[in-house]
């Protein structure tokens, strides 16, 4: 049987030698902190993830495919330098029926010769065969663990998935008599003379474009992290109808694949800004498909990111009140502020594990995304990958 560590994939992007590439990744031309375009890489996670699944399918299927079905969770640790390589390590993690999950580990090298953690992330792909509706899912043998840290591997991959179900059940649940108040009061708020808050309901951008065939990846499909990367980029300008300054990428809690995107197709974005913490910005994307002959639409993929508002310095720069005013923005809101009091009581959990050991909890390394501690961290997937392993 093949161990997680026989799928092993390492991927550098070479950006510390080539100057053509450094520029292409470059935000803006100033030399700030965090000058990097993460779009850019989510592209490069995706084919990183597809092709370190796609040598473990063909191992057992020579004609296989696989196609994106969800990202769970891309926890940016410390923001990416463009003058240093991006070195992506990935791996499979647990193999379902026809599903694996691939972990990715995102590296720089550091100020001081050692390795810097830019950030982790887990994808969910799954084996397929055939085109269109004659496509049908592969059956995969699953890994053998023989040692201490891949059975751990493998729990959290379960934990994840697991979790990913939870967070739809607790959607359904009525608000508590506390959550009711809290948005009473947001609501209220709204009714007073004069209110100059900013409504969720006006805090939205768009974009339509087609898909042309040199974006084709899997046969008469659109290559999903460029779809990723377009609505990355447009979050990120949607979080700026918030933040006073600048605003980074802290996670992409979510991104989830329902439909395949078809060459010809015509694409709407909506983002959509759904909570604020202090200092924090969550922003919900959605992906609608139109077929070239305007007879299909269907909702191809939801996105959820959460950006952090920071100063030159990289320093956390506070953020306004948003104020949900329909029943669908109290419900966002309402899943966002249950995930920040989940991360808290974890996060709580966490400090007192770790002062009983003498350590502490939180990142203080220079140049390292701010921490959310009184923040709304990761959201939980608004609905889960559209297949059942």
């Amino acid at each position: 049987m093949i161990r997680p560590l026989d799928t092993a994939y390492v991927y550098t992007l070479p950006l510390a030698s080539d100057a053509a590439l450094r520029r292409r990744y470059q935000v803006v031309k100033d030399d700030i902190p965090g000058n990097f375009r993460f779009g850019l890489l989510l592209e490069v996670l995706d084919i990183v993830a597809g092709e370190t699944a796609l040598a473990y399918v063909r191992r057992f299927h020579p004609e296989g495919e696989v196609v994106t079905a969800a990202i769970d969770n891309i926890i940016i640790r410390h923001s990416a330098e463009v003058t240093r390589d991006v070195v992506c390590k990935a791996r499979v993690n647990h193999v379902g029926r026809s599903s694996l999950e691939i972990g990715i580990r995102i590296e720089q090298a550091g100020e001081d010769g050692g390795v810097r953690h830019v950030g982790s992330c887990f994808f969910l792909m799954v084996a397929r065969s055939g085109v269109g509706e004659g496509a049908v899912s592969l059956s995969l043998p699953p890994l053998e663990f023989l040692d201490e840290v891949e059975m751990k591997r493998a729990a959290r991959a379960r934990e994840r998935r697991n979790a990913c179900r939870g967070h739809e059940e607790a959607a359904l649940r009525p608000p508590s008599q506390e959550e009711y108040e809290i948005l009473y009061r947001l609501h209220h708020a709204q009714d007073e003379p004069g209110f100059s808050g900013l409504r969720v309901g006006r805090l939205v951008t768009e974009s339509w474009e087609r898909m042309y065939p040199d974006l084709e990846m899997v046969p008469t499909s659109v290559f999903g992290g460029y779809l990723m990367r377009r609505a990355y980029e447009l979050a990120a300008l949607c979080a700026e109808l918030v933040a006073p300054g600048r605003a980074v990428i802290k996670a992409v809690n979510r991104i989830n694949f329902l439909q395949r995107v078809h060459i010809d197709d015509k694409l709407h974005y909506t983002c959509r800004v759904i909570h604020t913490g202090t200092a924090s910005i969550s922003i919900e994307a959605d992906i609608e498909r139109i077929s070239r002959d305007r007879r299909s639409n269907a909702l191809s993929n939801t996105c959820l990111f959460t950006f952090v508002s920071v100063d030159a310095r990289m320093q956390p720069k506070p953020v306004p009140t948003v104020y949900p005013t329909t029943y669908a923005e109290d419900a966002l809101y309402l899943a966002a502020y249950r995930q920040r009091e989940a991360y808290l009581l974890a996060r709580e959990a966490r400090g007192r594990a770790l002062g009983a050991q003498g350590e502490t909890c939180g990142e203080s390394e220079e140049g390292g995304i701010p921490a959310m501690h009184n923040e709304l961290q990761p959201l939980g997937a608004a609905s889960g990958a559209n297949f059942q392993d």
